[in-house]
């Protein structure tokens, strides 16, 4: 399967990819389906539908299906069938977040640090437990850009146009006393009992390998490699600080860090120097998703 999924993917192969995921999102909704369980749905299809456009913005993927049909297969072990709508919005503010600061342009990123600030604090009025992405968003400026003052106000200035949006529409609905909900230090409750992520340990230490073996080979990265690669560690930093922090039982949360786990997998296999590696790899990430889905599922663990 392994040689299958390394040959040349295009633009063209995202749709049968999206029309798979519609499929996988149908399925798992058909039996519940109500108004607001179709709006959540529909929010995160769209954006893991952006995500698929992702891959070839980012350009890691070596214009393979590998990490496409990864990516692919953490939804459907990780989507509970029923999602917050926190996460939903958040699955799609991300897809956001990776086409604007992974861009090539760079008069296109500096101009749209307005409208990731806007994005940013969207993020945060549904899912406040997201705020280590603005903490990322202002590690990425301060570390890429030439004008790091200019930048940092553009940024900032999305973050308040989206303040001040949101408390005169409060306002004017006559909500006037502050939600403490809304501030998230306080609701930190780190996973205690692990026993129905175990069957996602194989992928973890997978994970672990992929980064040593990027540092160890760091030296031999073209500086564009390296510099996407680090922006897809410190962007899977920055999901892994709101999942260790604020999941607890809610294993939808490992869906922020689908798209990162994807490229970094995929890349990892793509460089082990025997083919019955890549391929033993490759069904041991499909068993341990599959395992985790029928575990949660059904309730096994």
């Amino acid at each position: 399967m392994f040689k299958l999924l390394s040959k040349e993917s295009n633009i063209f192969s995202i749709p049968v990819y999206i029309g798979f995921l519609l499929l996988i999102v149908i399925i798992f909704n058909i039996l519940n389906f109500n108004t607001y369980e179709a709006i959540i749905a529909g929010i995160m299809f769209l954006g893991i539908a952006l995500a698929y456009f992702c891959f070839h913005s980012i350009a890691l993927n070596y214009q393979t299906h590998l990490p496409l049909f990864l990516y692919t297969f953490f939804i459907f072990g990780l989507y509970p069938g029923n999602l917050d709508i926190g996460i939903a919005v958040s699955l799609l503010t991300n897809s956001f977040l990776l086409l604007l600061l992974t861009s090539t342009n760079e008069d296109i990123r500096k101009k749209s640090y307005v409208l990731v600030g806007s994005i940013v604090a969207l993020n945060f009025i549904f899912l406040p437990t997201t705020w280590p992405m603005a903490v990322f968003v202002i590690i990425h400026v301060v570390a890429t850009s030439e004008k790091i003052a200019l930048n940092l106000f553009r940024f900032l200035l999305g973050i308040v146009m989206i303040a001040l949006s949101y408390f005169s529409v409060m306002f004017f609905l006559n909500f006037t006393s502050w939600n403490f909900d809304y501030f998230p230090f306080g609701k930190m409750k780190f996973v205690t009992d692990y026993n129905s992520m175990l069957p996602l340990v194989p992928v973890a230490l997978l994970l672990i390998y992929a980064v040593y073996d990027h540092f160890q080979n760091y030296n031999k990265k073209s500086p564009i490699s390296r510099y996407k690669y680090t922006f897809l560690l410190v962007f899977s930093v920055a999901q892994l600080v709101t999942i260790i922090l604020y999941m607890n039982k809610s294993y939808e949360y490992l869906l922020l860090l689908a798209f990162p786990s994807s490229i970094i997998l995929s890349r990892m296999m793509k460089f082990l120097p025997k083919y019955w590696m890549q391929e033993v790899s490759l069904w041991l990430i499909i068993f341990s998703l599959i395992t985790f889905k029928a575990g949660t599922y059904f309730q096994l663990f």
